[in-house]
């Protein structure tokens, strides 16, 4: 469904050096800000302490998040199970224990609210914090590993490294937007990137698939002036798709409280950035490769009628 369509064909190309530039830039940039000042793991990665809070009535988590860290506590508070349940995450401070901890946000919560029970204490070690970031790498790595081989199989290893070089771009440049501003780095965090990572690919794989129909209907248009075509085609998707998503994204951004702030901002950079990989860094590589019309057109025998007709692949 197009609402809008362009009828004039965009030279992309004839700035895919500058495109290139400014990613590899931004690249090292984000690469600089991990080794630099790293990421802001939440306890789910360092260890802390878990505590369950039941209310008479309904809690308000943002009120309890300020009572704490007014007490110089650094929590996350989100409403869990119903309204009056809470669930408080805190890192365990060097010496002290998950008893004394709890007995100190119980005071605090108290003097707020005098119906407030602890429920559940659970304590979260180091080594499970590990223990995730390992698995964290993996998935990313799996899956990174599955999209070059899928688009490998569906077009040309030329497309699959170039996606994966250009989603994979998408990756760090969250990670080091993170890294900059200290956001903290929790596992929904951690599916947002992976979920950018899944989203991007499916916008170079829209793209790439208008590159291998456009070498086809023209015939006589050079390899620039094809992706050009194809990038033109399907912008008026691109746009409607994007902005479709970020509607949505904003309203967790805007509305979805402190629980899914750091989750839906993860997501608004990557769908930022996925539309610039997509189509500003992912189709120069594939040009830079060296994708060609023989790669997807082979020429037919002999015949009297044309020597040079080609046969789609």
């Amino acid at each position: 469904m197009e609402f809008f369509k362009i009828r004039r064909v965009i030279p992309f190309m004839r700035y895919a050096l500058v495109f290139n530039v400014i990613s590899l830039i931004t690249f090292i940039l984000a690469v600089g800000f991990l080794a630099t000042r790293g990421l802001n793991f939440s306890i789910e990665f360092t260890g802390g302490t878990l505590l369950e809070v039941n209310y008479k009535d309904s809690a308000e988590p943002q009120k309890i998040r300020e009572t704490l860290e007014k007490a110089g506590l650094k929590v996350e508070v989100q409403n869990f199970g119903s309204s009056r349940d809470v669930l408080i995450r805190m890192p365990l401070a060097k010496g002290q224990s998950s008893a004394d901890l709890s007995q100190k946000v119980l005071a605090l919560l108290k003097a707020q609210d005098g119906s407030a029970e602890i429920r559940r204490v659970e304590f979260v070690g180091p080594q499970v914090g590990e223990e995730l970031a390992e698995y964290g790498a993996l998935a990313l790595l799996v899956t990174a590993v599955g999209i070059v081989l899928y688009l490998w199989m569906r077009f040309e290893w030329r497309f699959g490294l170039s996606a994966i070089i250009a989603n994979l771009h998408d990756v760090v440049i969250i990670l080091g937007c993170f890294a900059f501003f200290q956001w903290e780095f929790s596992l929904p965090v951690l599916a947002a990137v992976l979920a950018v990572l899944g989203y991007s690919v499916n916008e170079s794989v829209v793209v790439f698939d208008r590159v291998r129909e456009m070498f086809r209907k023209l015939r006589k248009a050079s390899v620039p002036e094809v992706i050009d075509s194809a990038i033109t085609g399907v912008i008026s998707r691109t746009i409607i798709t994007h902005l479709s998503t970020q509607a949505m994204v904003t309203t967790m951004l805007l509305f979805g409280g402190a629980a899914l702030h750091y989750f839906a901002l993860a997501l608004t950079i990557g769908i930022m950035f996925g539309i610039y990989s997509s189509v500003l860094v992912a189709s120069p590589l594939v040009m830079w490769l060296g994708v060609d019309r023989a790669q997807f057109i082979r020429p037919l025998k002999k015949t009297g009628r044309d020597e040079h007709e080609g046969a789609v692949v």
